[in-house]
């Protein structure tokens, strides 16, 4: 079955317009993995959808780590519940960088991902920017890979960012890295 077609480029008015927007979650009871996402691009929010901006690394990283029987992308993103996953943000307010985040939104934004974990039960919290969790859940020392202590009952991982922008990690560290996640996580 063939991909969709990628969805329209925004314009520079769409993503100017885009600022401060959010993208519903998706998310749903007991998955085995929810991931968290720092905060939406202008692009993202432009679009609606998680991970969409090109150069994002996200989506082919879960495919080449065995999340996915295929590549999908940011236009499929409904495909992960039955997958038994789901997305949320730490920070629902979209910007042009992450860094435009202060560390006090990032707690903010600690608060009501327990309350989503209290209501939604998922196995495991997979972050997808280390600096984010650090700064949210002030564990300054926090290293990539399983975390020491749980939030709520749900496990949790520490993953790079897959943003084009984190030059550090190649797709193939990436996938390397979700795999181990996707293993532990059963």
């Amino acid at each position: 079955m063939p991909s969709p077609p990628a969805t329209p480029r925004p314009t520079r008015a769409d993503l100017a317009a885009a600022r401060g927007r959010a993208i519903p979650d998706l998310i749903a009871p007991d998955l085995r993995i929810l991931f968290v996402g720092i905060n939406p691009s202008l692009y993202s929010a432009a679009v609606g959808l998680h991970f969409a901006r090109p150069g994002n690394r996200f989506w082919p990283a879960l495919h080449a780590a065995g999340f996915t029987p295929r590549r999908l992308n940011a236009a499929e993103q409904d495909e992960v519940i039955p997958l038994g996953f789901g997305i949320t943000n730490l920070v629902a307010r979209a910007t042009a960088r992450a860094d435009e985040v202060p560390d006090e939104e990032f707690r903010a934004g600690a608060a009501v991902l327990l309350r989503k974990v209290r209501r939604y039960r998922p196995r495991w919290l997979a972050f997808v920017g280390l600096g984010a969790f650090r700064a949210a859940f002030r564990r300054p020392d926090a290293a990539l890979g399983p975390q020491p202590a749980p939030l709520g009952r749900a496990r949790v991982w520490l993953l790079p960012s897959p943003s084009g922008l984190n030059a550090h990690y190649r797709l193939d560290d990436l996938a390397r890295l979700y795999a181990d996640l996707r293993r532990a996580a059963g």
